[in-house]
């Protein structure tokens, strides 16, 4: 039985810059691309200033940062000039791309640059590290780091890793995925084999709207996973059910987004389930310096981008969406945050605040005007 945990945000006050950055930025952008650019600068600077002052769990109270677009990560000067070959960008919306780029980077330089943060893999706790070293997968052969996290396309990264080691034929197989066969995990490996490769590897990660994961995790493990409702579902109907009967039988297979939400409130965010564990505390972004962190939001660009830069042979492509996969839709993702309610959601985004923050995605706008759309 699982006991109710205390709640912990996660949030730390953000501070000033740390060494080095996330993702290389292009320092050449000429003043004509500049003014192009300026008209998307007030809303996304506002949002810097935000992330600077420590104030993000101010704005979930007064609503705003709903109307702040901010784009998915992007990478390096090699990796501009390699999307606008791909997507065919005109300067213009290049240089827009870099200044936002350079915002994010910022962003995470300022957060992780804090005191209280951690600065590399041996200042987390003992806890922390281990949950860190079990999520970064290795491949010595083409000498990259990949932090899996789960919902964000990260078993479709384990079959590219099985085939890059010759344990799979292809991407495309059709096989069950298993999640831990014939995959290095760095905590396998010595204190000084980790330290090696931590400097000297390429480490890319990806990242997800933190709700939209969520719920992602919700239907998925609760609509489909019979382990997950004999497990989680069962538990989280008889502490949080109203009325519920706890010597009935409990199947945990109709558990409700409400339900599921009021059981993450009660769980510390370095305990829960990797399956809904903030992206930060799986793969802490201050404590390991990623050369790359690519966006479910742009998967197929930022994948393909990243298996050029290991090198991956011509025939290892990244596999195609399963036909039976349901996405997370915009409409779908509305409906649930909006029949949610509003107390839940604003005890509930403080535990994901730092992935909104450290990977600038903007908070849900779950106002009642925008909801009744």
């Amino acid at each position: 039985m699982m006991a109710p945990r205390k709640q912990d945000s996660g949030l730390k006050k953000a501070g000033v810059a740390r060494n080095g950055s996330v993702i290389n930025f292009r320092q050449t952008v000429n003043s004509g691309s500049l003014r192009r650019s300026s008209a998307v600068l007030p809303s996304v600077l506002t949002f810097a200033v935000i992330v600077a002052s420590g104030g993000l769990l101010l704005m979930i109270e007064k609503g705003m940062l709903n109307s702040m677009e901010t784009p998915p990560p992007r990478g390096n000067s090699q990796r501009s000039d390699y999307l606008r070959q791909a997507r065919h960008l005109d300067p213009g919306a290049d240089a827009e791309s870099q200044i936002l780029q350079e915002i994010r980077n910022r962003t995470i330089r300022t957060m992780c640059g804090q005191k209280n943060m951690p600065h590399d893999v041996w200042s987390l706790s003992p806890l922390q590290r281990k949950t860190l070293l079990q999520h970064i997968l290795v491949n010595d052969e083409h000498r990259f780091l990949y932090c899996y996290v789960p919902k964000v396309a990260c078993s479709n990264w384990k079959r590219v890793l099985k085939v890059l080691s010759g344990a799979l034929a292809n991407v495309d197989a059709n096989i069950k995925m298993d999640h831990k066969s014939d995959l290095l995990f760095l905590s396998s490996l010595k204190p000084e084999e980790i330290l090696y490769r931590l400097k000297h590897y390429f480490k890319f990660m990806f990242v997800r709207e933190p709700m939209e994961r969520l719920l992602s995790a919700y239907r998925n493990k609760f609509g489909e996973i019979k382990t997950y409702q004999e497990k989680y579902g069962a538990e989280i109907i008889r502490r949080y059910r109203k009325g519920h009967t706890k010597a009935r039988a409990v199947a945990g297979d109709d558990v409700t987004f409400a339900e599921f939400v009021r059981y993450l409130l009660d769980e510390d965010v370095e305990r829960m389930n990797e399956h809904w564990m903030p992206i930060y505390n799986l793969c802490q972004p201050c404590a390991v310096s990623y050369d790359f962190i690519g966006s479910y939001e742009h998967l197929e660009s930022d994948s393909d981008y990243v298996l050029q830069r290991i090198g991956a042979p011509p025939h290892v492509h990244f596999p195609e969406r399963q036909t039976w996969y349901k996405p997370v839709t915009t409409e779908t993702l509305h409906y649930y945050l909006c029949s949610l309610p509003q107390k839940l959601l604003r005890e509930l985004l403080p535990k994901y605040i730092l992935d909104f923050s450290l990977f600038t995605y903007p908070l849900p706008n779950t106002t009642t005007e925008y909801c009744r759309h």
